[in-house]
């Protein structure tokens, strides 16, 4: 049985899928992921992504500066990426990919903190969710989001932190997001959390071309792959596939305001 997904992460606007968007939206669907949500990173991929979101009705899009790549951020890109938003772009459904990240060198952290701040200025503002990065940030990351307060909420992405700090999200009303961390036995401390967490506080995403699944590593990851994420979280988990996936299915509608 095929059942329907949405992959609610996924670098569309970067190799392999470049020039090659309609064989990758096909060997998508055809394993059920029928819609995917592609985040931008920079300035430069928020152009990117909103030209894909005009051509494929298959791709929703997210509009954002992530803190991996801080040093690229200036002022000026806050402005644009306010700019970009307010336009309301074809298939706009967060702001995204956003966040903190202490895992580099030179991380400008109390940089990263001030761009976070203004796109959940901005998120407040236009009453759209948000996409999170977080690396080894979650209690900080909690601590910004608690004084923001928004009302649309989003998800913490590619989670990898404890059960307490993963419930600490969900009662502030947010989602987390499960990938192809739960294909590797070794992470035991995620798959345990994702076995743990309140069915209705889960969203399926791939973070791909990045975070290859068990077996596939070497090689870049695709939105198909949801469906095997998706087959390891029934796994680990005691309800029915049929609920895990109409649960799943509603998660991603209701966040994101999608008309699926």
């Amino acid at each position: 049985m095929t059942y329907r997904f949405v992959d609610t992460h996924c670098h569309f606007d970067f190799p392999p899928f470049t020039d090659d968007e309609p064989a990758s939206l096909q060997r998508a669907a055809e394993a059920g992921v029928e819609a995917i949500i592609v985040p931008a990173i920079d300035v430069a991929s928020i152009t990117r992504v909103q030209r894909l979101g005009e051509r494929y009705p298959a791709l929703y899009i997210a509009l954002g500066l992530h803190p991996i790549v801080i040093e690229s951020h200036r002022d000026a890109h806050l402005e644009q990426l306010d700019a970009a938003i307010a336009a309301r772009p074809t298939r706009l459904v967060a702001i995204g990919e956003i966040g903190l990240d202490l895992y580099r060198q030179d991380p400008q952290f109390e940089r990263q903190e001030t761009i976070l701040d203004a796109q959940l200025k901005l998120a407040k503002r236009y009453d759209l969710p948000v996409i999170l990065h977080s690396r080894r940030t979650h209690d900080k990351l909690a601590m910004h989001l608690k004084r923001h307060d928004l009302s649309r909420t989003g998800v913490v992405h590619g989670f990898a932190g404890s059960l307490q700090q993963a419930q600490r999200f969900v009662e502030m009303g947010y989602k987390i997001g499960v990938g192809g961390t739960i294909t590797y036995p070794r992470a035991s401390k995620t798959r345990d959390v994702m076995s743990q967490l309140p069915l209705s506080a889960l969203l399926l995403e791939t973070d791909a071309p990045d975070m290859p699944l068990k077996d596939f590593q070497g090689q870049p990851n695709r939105p198909e792959q949801a469906a095997r994420v998706f087959a390891t979280l029934c796994e680990l988990r005691n309800e029915p596939a049929d609920e895990i996936a109409d649960a799943l299915l509603y998660n991603t509608r209701t966040l994101f305001d999608l008309p699926l």
